[in-house]
């Protein structure tokens, strides 16, 4: 007696039930060969692996870009919160003369300016508009550097 076959019964599947078995033999063989392939197709994993990576660095990118925004209006407004009224005035009557003549000098490099110079500014200057609160933020952490610097000189 064998353990496969059940006692006094001996029967033998039928074609159908034989062809059933096949079937679902070949489902789970093709199965298995596709979950192979997958883990052998190199490009494949490596290109959605890049594309991960991608998401995670546009992820951190984008926290770490408002991060430093944040971080960069609160220096400016503990800087102002420190800055006696009498030099914020001066700074601020020094920024509208300082605009006041850009402003002019403008006019005159723009009247005496090439065409193509004139677009190359133009682009420039588009470029500095959709980029402004970065270049805020650079030009207020150069100005913060530079009165440290003057401020440990005069010690």
């Amino acid at each position: 007696m064998t353990a496969d076959k059940p006692q006094g019964h001996e029967t033998t599947p039928s074609p159908e039930g034989l062809r059933e078995q096949v079937e679902a033999s070949r489902e789970e063989l093709g199965e298995t060969v596709e979950a192979l392939a997958a883990k052998t197709d190199v490009k494949t994993r490596a290109a959605q692996k890049t594309t991960a990576v991608k998401q995670q660095v546009t992820a951190k990118t984008t926290h770490v870009k408002t991060q430093l925004k944040d971080k960069a209006t609160h220096a400016a407004h503990a800087m102002q919160d420190k800055t006696p009224e009498p030099v914020r005035a001066k700074a601020a009557a020094a920024a509208e003369q300082a605009r006041h003549q850009a402003a002019h000098l403008g006019e005159l490099a723009r009247d005496k300016a090439p065409e193509p110079v004139q677009e190359k500014a133009s682009q420039g200057m588009q470029a500095a508009r959709a980029n402004r609160t970065p270049l805020l933020a650079v030009a207020g952490a150069l100005l913060a550097l530079l009165l440290i610097r003057r401020s440990r000189r005069h010690r």
